[in-house]
């Protein structure tokens, strides 16, 4: 059921439609409305599928429910409250006076005006000589009427104020011999506080009478008397005389660049020139002059079409009408023909001048021809040499991509042997669920301590278990979930905050989870199959989606381990060895060598290699054996810090390694040269505002140089404790005690390349400085191509059913292939995008966006560039719909425009064979389920969750406890009384047990 409109003034009178099926039951005469309190007046017959009502004057605003009473019985509006808002009021009214022919535009103002339904001025004309007669005529009918007819006179009585709710008669209307007369114009709403009206046309009666100027909105009505200072009026109509007086069916002749000149009456009596519209056939004669018998105004230069509904004429085919327009006033006042000035009327002089100066411009075109050719020719060389640059810059890059693919598979065989050893990195399975589950909290709330004082803890503790029993029960748990949701306060962080708590306390009995799960998934696909069925699980917006997220991470944890863990961890480690390869911003964290164009450097750096000999103190490598180390002389020295690190502790896991801040870079020169390095000290590079972090190349450090990382001593830091966060677009600013002073590193990030003074004006010397940096939009390309096995390596780990297909994948595409089938959703595209928003949506994006989900591994904002790219490539190749490339498309589209139809192919081959494959029954679901949460039961520490989420049950207590009393079923399992058992052991909470 819907209602419309949904809002209306609380004095009533809107209109009200009223839709929803099977209206027409019982009686018609049974059937009443009421908004809120007040009754809706049915004015219209009763229809199987919609009501028309008229609604009353209530005494308060806000949302009323709309109610259908059908005899005894009620049906309640749902979806949709129809609000009273506060009443319209009109504040001023202008201009007072009109032509007795009306259209005059008026200009309301007011508040609230965007409420009414049915706007309308009126003009009510009673003569002076009858108002007595008719004031008894009228009393005499009040006497007959029922005794209800009090308050309609004491309405009338009030029309002496500015706002009535009654909008009383007018005067005998339906009486024929009656002498009053009422002449009505509806409105337009044009906002809330204006609404614009055409004055009535009313007849030359108004003379000699009582005229009475209202504004009625709907029940309201306004008189204009206490709107304006001044009497509404109506002045007799202009009167205009032809423009040929002599011979009005001949064309009048107009000299361009003169006025056109009208004789009349009356002309401004009740109209200012700005409101007057003259037209000449399709243009606009200006109205320059206005006065009481004459109109003065500037035709066109040109002569205009003749008008669509021009009428034709004889003499003057084809010509422009003349119509001047005073509100409903039409004058068409004959045709205008333009003088075209002839050659013969030219003097000499004229044409002489005329021609010197056509030979003037010829002159000058022949010259500028020339001009152009020889430019034309001069583009030609360019455009040649160009090319050739481009053809030698392909074939480079060529090069350049098998170059470094060779030292990257050389370089990461070299890794695959190290691995042997040492393996993998892996997260345990108690940091990985934490880190899946709460992502963006800088510490798990699982790490954290029962926040209660050691007196009670034994008590809370016991009703936390209670409550973990009351979860158990299916009824509680859907209940609870619902009516956190329908509650405004609780955010989309809340609700995934909610998901994963009852994923930690739902752990130990997983298929549990997986039936509310399901339960909850299908009350999901009955509310988006009434929407848009593709959106569904597009976002995180429910608890559900959120549980969804947490239970493929569950269960496929194992096939991360086993299958995708090892591709996904060999393009990461090549995604950062060919980043550090290169210069990186350590300001701004653009890299040479990138997918990300945001984050492509785009200038020349020039940099070399250096090998280092690294001495390490306490860190497991004996100090007397250097440790030969790459760096870039152009690194600063917490990138050289961070590399070093990388390559002495390559078989420990990032979380075993000591943190750069917390050593500091020695170079050892000889017996006694010892110098600690620093992104900043003293001799730090300074010009006007800006300061350069210190390099290898500043503090001159050559090739083969040895240096020692050094535990940190407080006298050696200075300026090493300030962060520096990759991936900012703007240099970064110090303490305002330092004057304000910012940092760079490679490239000032926001200086513009300086022009010469003379050439800054040069547009064309602006555009090519501008062209230049995309030449280096080839490092993309060079990039892509190298790490191009990697991420086909992944693809095909992620989406190969050679090997057996997680059990989870499998039942839960059944589920959604079972889903569709029951709600009769036979399109294969919403199915796909089902599956696709399931599974490397909500799981496969994730991972790889975010490998230290996964992996004990630094996670640097420019990898994370390039990871976003490919799993944007991914996410694009999981869609259906086909993605048309220009020249505007985003470059990573471009990139892998050739790859995506392949993984597209992959992906539908991948969801295909799922679909073929045979079903996994509930028992086999189950089994493993049981398994999963038998293995990893003691890994999360279920009572802190259980407990942050008894302060959700806290927040919401009441409402959760109304809606267990309103459910009969749960009446009788007392759930309602085992939660207030809960509170009071959790919270010392006074109930009334």
């Amino acid at each position: 059921m819907g209602v419309s409109p949904e809002r209306g003034p609380k004095a009533g009178g809107t209109s009200l439609t009223i839709s929803g099926r099977n209206l027409l039951t019982g009686r018609p005469a049974d059937l009443t409305i009421t908004v809120g309190a007040a009754p809706c007046n049915i004015v219209s017959a009763v229809q199987r599928s919609s009501v028309l009502c008229v609604t009353s004057g209530s005494n308060k605003t806000g949302d009323q429910r709309v109610t259908l009473h059908y005899g005894s019985s009620q049906r309640h509006l749902h979806t949709s409250a129809y609000r009273y808002t506060p009443n319209p009021n009109i504040t001023h009214a202008t201009p007072a006076k009109s032509f007795l022919d009306g259209g005059r535009l008026i200009y309301v103002s007011g508040q609230n005006l965007d409420v009414v339904q049915e706007p309308r001025m009126v003009v009510t004309v009673s003569p002076f000589e009858s108002i007595s007669q008719n004031n008894r005529r009228r009393s005499r009918r009040r006497r007959r009427r029922r005794s209800s007819s009090r308050e309609q006179e004491e309405g009338r009585t009030r029309t002496l104020k500015r706002q009535t709710r009654i909008v009383h008669d007018a005067g005998c209307h339906g009486d024929p011999a009656c002498p009053v007369k009422q002449f009505t114009e509806h409105c337009e709403v044009n906002s809330s506080s204006l609404i614009l009206c055409r004055s009535p046309m009313v007849d030359s009666s108004v003379w000699g009478s009582k005229v009475t100027v209202e504004f009625l909105l709907d029940n309201l009505h306004f008189d204009f008397a206490n709107l304006n200072p001044n009497a509404f009026t109506y002045e007799p109509n202009a009167i205009l005389r032809p423009l040929n007086q002599q011979d009005p069916l001949k064309a009048y002749r107009y000299n361009p660049g003169s006025f056109i000149q009208l004789e009349g009456e009356n002309l401004d009596l009740a109209i200012t020139k700005d409101e007057v519209v003259v037209l000449v056939g399709e243009g606009v004669c200006a109205v320059k002059t206005l006065t009481k018998n004459h109109l003065y105004c500037e035709p066109p230069p040109q002569q205009p079409a003749p008008g669509p509904n021009g009428k034709k004429r004889e003499g003057a085919d084809n010509l422009p009408e003349f119509i001047v327009r005073m509100g409903n006033l039409n004058f068409s006042l004959g045709k205008v023909q333009y003088d075209n000035l002839s050659l013969s009327t030219f003097p000499l002089e004229a044409q002489i001048g005329v021609g010197v100066g056509a030979s003037i411009v010829a002159l000058i075109v022949l010259i500028i021809v020339l001009i152009y050719r020889r430019k034309s020719k001069q583009a030609l060389r360019d455009y040649k040499k160009v090319q050739i640059q481009l053809e030698n810059l392909e074939t480079s890059v060529r090069d350049r991509c098998k170059k470094e693919f060779t030292d990257l598979m050389t370089e990461m065989m070299d890794m695959s042997s190290d691995l042997v050893g040492s393996g993998i990195p892996f997260l345990d399975y108690r940091m990985y669920a934490e880190r899946i589950f709460f992502p963006g909290h800088r510490e798990s709330p699982l790490r954290r301590d029962l926040d209660v004082q050691d007196c009670r803890r034994q008590t809370v503790e016991q009703g936390l278990v209670q409550l973990s029993n009351l979860l158990n029960s299916k009824l509680f748990l859907t209940k609870f979930i619902h009516t956190l949701e329908s509650q405004r306060t609780f955010s989309p962080r809340d609700r995934a905050y909610v998901a994963s708590l009852l994923t930690v306390a739902l752990h130990g009995k997983l298929e549990y989870f997986t039936d509310i799960l399901k339960t909850l998934l299908n009350d999901l696909v009955e509310q988006y199959v009434a929407k848009n069925p593709k959106l569904m699980l597009r976002r995180t917006e429910t608890v559900v989606e959120k549980l969804l997220t947490n239970w493929m991470s569950i269960c496929l944890y194992t096939f991360l381990r086993d299958s995708a863990g090892e591709p996904l961890y060999m393009l990461f480690r090549a995604i950062k060895h060919q980043v550090d390869k290169g210069p990186v911003d350590a300001v701004t964290g653009k890299a040479k060598y990138t997918l990300n164009d945001n984050r492509l450097l785009r200038e020349d750096v020039e940099y070399k290699t250096l090998t280092l000999n690294v001495l390490v103190q306490g860190g497991g490598v004996n100090e007397t054996q250097p440790l030969p180390s790459k760096v870039l002389d152009c690194d600063t020295i917490t990138q050289v810090k961070e590399k070093l690190l990388d390559q002495v502790y390559k078989g420990t896991s990032f979380s075993h390694r000591p943190h750069a801040d917390s050593l500091d870079l020695e170079w050892r020169s000889g017996v006694a040269g010892h110098l600690i390095l620093s992104d900043e000290d003293l001799t730090s590079v300074v010009q006007g505002n800006w300061k350069r972090l210190n390099t290898l190349q500043h503090y001159k450090v050559p090739d083969g140089a040895t240096v020692a990382l050094v535990p940190r001593h407080s006298k050696h830091i200075h300026h090493d404790s300030h962060d520096y966060v990759a991936g900012e677009k703007t240099p970064m600013l110090e303490d305002a005690d330092e004057g304000g002073v910012r940092l760079w590193h490679l490239v000032k990030a926001s200086e513009e390349p300086e022009l010469p003074k003379h050439r800054r004006g040069s547009l064309r010397e602006r555009e090519r400085a501008k062209a230049i940096p995309e030449i280096y939009l080839t490092r993309l390309l060079s990039m892509k191509g190298t790490l191009q096995k990697f991420v086909d390596d992944l693809f095909t780990v992620i989406l190969s059913t050679s090997r057996p297909v997680p059990l989870a994948v499998k039942y839960f595409f059944d589920l959604l292939d079972e889903q569709a089938g029951q709600h009769g959703i036979a399109d294969p595209e919403t199915i796909h995008i089902w599956k696709t928003n399931s599974l490397p949506l909500r799981f496969w994006i994730n991972i790889v966006k975010n490998p230290q989900f996964i992996f004990d591994v630094q996670a640097s904002d420019h990898v994370d560039a390039v990871l976003s790219v490919i799993a944007q490539t991914f996410m694009d190749s999981c869609t259906i719909a086909e993605h048309k490339l220009g020249r505007d498309s985003p470059i990573n589209k471009l990139l892998y425009a050739r790859d995506i139809p392949r993984y597209k192919q992959m992906v539908e081959r991948y969801y295909a064979d799922i679909r073929q494959t045979i079903s996994a029954s509930d028992q086999e679901m189950n089994s493993a389920l049981a398994e999963l949460s038998r293995n990893y039961s003691g890994e999360l520490n279920y009572l802190v969750a259980l407990h942050e989420l008894y302060k959700y049950i806290n927040k919401y207590y009441d409402q959760i406890i109304t809606a267990l009393e309103e459910d009969s079923t749960a009446q009788k399992m007392q759930l309602g009384y085992r939660l207030q058992q809960i509170a009071a052991a959790v919270e010392n909470k006074v109930t009334d047990l």
